[in-house]
């Protein structure tokens, strides 16, 4: 299975993409209910050098922000950091994929 933003490309396009800025990303994501609070990583994406990515954060940012808050404590510390991540672009990861 292809990881989302490399298809059609060969490993040697994509090291060179990353040679050019791209990088590998996932967007944290809170969800929670009461007293319990999950705090999950999207699937890792591949982000093509001067790509944007707030299409591929929105689902991540509207779940947080809907669904984050709700859970004492956990869901009003984890909330704001997973906001901030997604709004920044992702969390790169590109080292923990090569």
């Amino acid at each position: 299975m292809a990881t989302p933003g490399t298809e059609g490309l060969t490993p040697q396009q994509v090291h060179a993409e990353i040679q050019r800025g791209g990088r590998f990303v996932v967007f944290p994501y809170t969800i929670s209910i009461l007293v319990i609070t999950f705090s999950r990583n999207s699937e890792v994406r591949f982000v093509r050098a001067g790509e944007g990515t707030f299409g591929a954060a929105l689902p991540y940012l509207l779940i947080s922000f809907f669904f984050g808050w709700w859970g004492f404590p956990f869901g009003l510390i984890y909330t704001p950091i997973s906001l901030f991540h997604c709004l920044s672009g992702g969390k790169n990861v590109t080292s923990e994929v090569i």
